[in-house]
């Protein structure tokens, strides 16, 4: 049996920053390629944790949580989760989420979204299965250059 492991990177590394960019090539045809400071950046934040799923060693897939706190009271987002195309269908991305919530449980009461384009089927199955309930709302996006 395969040896799963889930974890935050405490720092930096050349494989971090190849690993985190190919993830996001998966994930999004957009993407703009992470460099090490903006990697440092999410390392180092209070608000954010980067989590990496591996197989025998081997990254895999990863998720970041970010949560912070408003007037209508603490919010939690689950953003750019992807799971390498050829681990796909094992179940790791169930893990990454259930581990992410599971972190989540230290805000207790928060409220944990996420937003999933609809194109990406199994992830919305997914999501559903877990436990997120559809919402019926927009989602605006203002992009500052």
């Amino acid at each position: 049996m395969a040896a799963i492991e889930i974890f935050s990177p405490q720092s930096v590394e050349p494989w971090l920053v190849e690993f985190v960019n190919r993830m996001l090539s998966q994930l999004t045809s957009d993407f703009h390629p992470m460099q090490e400071s903006d990697l440092e950046r999410l390392l180092d934040s209070e608000s954010s944790q980067l989590y990496i799923i591996s197989v025998d060693g081997v990254p895999v897939g990863m998720l970041t949580l970010c949560h912070y706190y408003a007037p209508t009271g603490c919010k939690a987002w689950v953003e750019d989760v992807v799971v390498d195309s050829a681990y796909r269908g094992l179940g790791l991305g169930r893990r990454l989420i259930e581990h992410a919530l599971s972190q989540a449980q230290e805000l207790s009461p928060c409220s944990v979204m996420l937003t999933s384009r609809p194109s990406r089927i199994e992830a919305n199955q997914l999501y559903q299965k877990v436990g997120f309930e559809p919402r019926q709302t927009n989602v605006y996006r203002y992009k500052i250059k």
